[in-house]
């Protein structure tokens, strides 16, 4: 009943057309910040997940590593019961350590990866090659895979390149002073391809045999920095992750892929959340038009609700009324507004109709990504700004002193 005769003076003539005007501002208020609220935080949602992709494509969906120290060692058997775990596509012992390039009078400074021959199927830099091909080659002949920003900074073509780079490697010493003949260990590398996924990765990695870092440090084989490992869609993520620190007891760290990379997604979801604050003052200017409205139709209907009192209504009918008016503006605006930003949303991801300036980037358009959270998230916005906007001239409604005639 509230809302009916809620919806009565929303669609009734008022006295004064200033009413009708404020009314219909405030409710274009609530589109416009209803649209701008979602489409932002489409787009963070088309970047989230562009940036998401980029990283899953160099970081494994498991990588094991030790609590103490930088390397790692694992047996035959755990390594076996590691891959014999339901969900387990596929893993790689990785060996890290930072080296130089050179290439000509050219020298760049890199982390040198070394993988066994089955990271293909761990990682995706197989997938994002530029030019040449995913091999390794021997401990003996070894081959490398570039980041583009490294062979950009060699000055080579990965594939075209007729002349090994050289590479040098620092080795372990408890000298503070450093002996080029002793402490560096120089080898050769012939270039066997280039992978493009991302900045951080492209400029500072470049991929190399296990077996050839391995004797380039002086490890054993069953020495290594991490195990990265593979795993399938459907693979529970709560009993694998129990399973896997299982075989590799104490002194073994697992992390999934957000742990690997907790910084980054913290950040982005604190950028987030200010931006939705941010914009979510839109809707709180537009509470300040909507107070004013219901004020000024509060002092329209006065002779309305002296004859709802004596019909009997109470103070809380009263109250009642002209807050659902309230939360009908505004669920008229956020409805409006969602409809709006949807539309925008389809035609941009349809057509792209805003470019990225800059032409550096991967897409040339801005992403975006519909969630049906947002539109929960900002409806439970609009609902709660509103009934905060209409309390106050509700309340004052409801206390409107008795009064059909007037001298």
């Amino acid at each position: 009943m509230y809302l009916l005769f809620a919806w009565r003076y929303f669609k009734a003539k008022k006295s004064t057309q200033a009413i009708n005007l404020i009314a219909w501002t405030s409710m274009g208020a609530m589109v416009v910040g209803t649209a701008a609220l979602i489409l932002v935080l489409s787009v963070f949602n088309g970047f989230e997940g562009m940036v998401k992709s980029l990283y899953s494509s160099f970081y494994p969906s498991y990588k094991i590593s030790s609590v103490n120290g930088k390397t790692l060692q694992l047996q035959e058997e755990q390594l076996r019961a590691i891959a014999a775990l339901p969900g387990v596509t596929a893993l790689s012992r990785v060996v890290e350590e930072k080296a130089m390039l050179q290439a000509g009078e050219s020298q760049t400074m890199v982390q040198l990866k070394g993988v066994e021959t089955s990271y293909s199927r761990v990682s995706g830099v197989a997938n994002h090659l530029v030019n040449g091909n995913f091999q390794l080659g021997t401990a003996e002949q070894p081959q490398v895979i570039l980041g583009a920003g490294v062979a950009d900074a060699l000055g080579i073509y990965s594939d075209r390149n007729l002349f090994p780079l050289t590479v040098y490697l620092p080795q372990k010493t408890s000298s503070l002073q450093l002996d080029w003949t002793r402490d560096i260990r120089m080898g050769s590398l012939q270039t066997a391809g280039t992978f493009m996924i991302q900045q951080d990765f492209d400029n500072r990695y470049a991929i190399v045999p296990i077996g050839f870092l391995q004797a380039s440090l002086g490890l054993a084989p069953t020495v290594c920095s991490a195990v990265e490992i593979a795993t399938d869609a459907n693979a529970s993520a709560t009993s694998l992750r129990a399973s896997l620190q299982k075989i590799v007891g104490e002194n073994g760290r697992v992390q999934d892929r957000y742990q690997q990379n907790q910084t980054l997604y913290a950040v982005m979801r604190t950028e987030r959340w200010i931006v939705y604050a941010v914009l979510s003052l839109i809707l709180v200017v537009a509470a300040f038009t909507m107070i004013g409205a219901l004020t000024m139709l509060v002092l329209e209907k006065q002779k309305d609700i002296s004859v709802l009192q004596a019909l009997g209504a109470n103070r809380t009918g009263i109250l009642r009324i002209f807050l659902a008016e309230g939360l009908l503006l505004a669920a008229g605006g956020a409805g409006v507004g969602m409809l709006l930003a949807t539309t925008l949303a389809w035609l941009q991801i349809r057509y792209h109709l805003i470019p990225l300036q800059g032409g550096s980037f991967l897409i040339d358009y801005y992403p975006v990504a519909l969630r049906a959270v947002d539109f929960l998230l900002v409806g439970a916005t609009v609902l709660v700004i509103a009934l905060l906007a209409s309390w106050l001239p509700a309340y004052k409604a409801s206390r409107t002193a008795f009064q059909l005639r007037t001298e």
